[in-house]
């Protein structure tokens, strides 16, 4: 993982200042292929590994799951909605808000419809055979 305040040092002190790898590795107490991989790198900006935070919503995500995809088959006048379903998992024990449990759903939605369309491109035409 790049440190971004030592990338910064290095490069200043290599490109600006002219001082070579060897003092520079001396200077900062590292090696010297160390320097030069940094100095290789085409990295300016950190990348730092997804953040994944456990949620309360977490227990409940494979119920809310059935449910918004029972609620989906169902007549649109028929349908709970989503502050519906967030005071039925509040009585299964859910002590979340309802803000949680809409992103929860705008998510599962977008995957959902992203399954859809990438099925519907792997699904091959059908053939139709004459005189069948």
């Amino acid at each position: 993982m790049i440190n971004v305040a030592l990338l910064g040092i290095i490069r200043r002190w290599h490109l600006r200042d002219q001082i070579p790898i060897r003092d520079i590795a001396r200077r900062l107490d590292i090696s010297r292929n160390t320097v030069r991989r940094y100095l290789r790198s085409e990295t300016t900006e950190p990348s730092y590994a997804e953040r994944r935070s456990v949620s309360g919503l977490d227990k409940y995500s494979v119920q809310l799951s059935g449910w918004l995809k029972a609620e989906m088959t169902k007549p649109r006048k028929q349908r709970h909605d989503l502050k519906q379903i967030h005071e039925d998992l509040k009585e299964l024990g859910y002590a979340g808000s309802y803000d949680r449990v809409a992103a929860f759903a705008r998510q599962w939605k977008a995957g959902q419809t992203e399954w859809v369309n990438s099925a519907s491109k792997r699904t091959p035409p059908t053939l139709k055979l004459h005189g069948a």
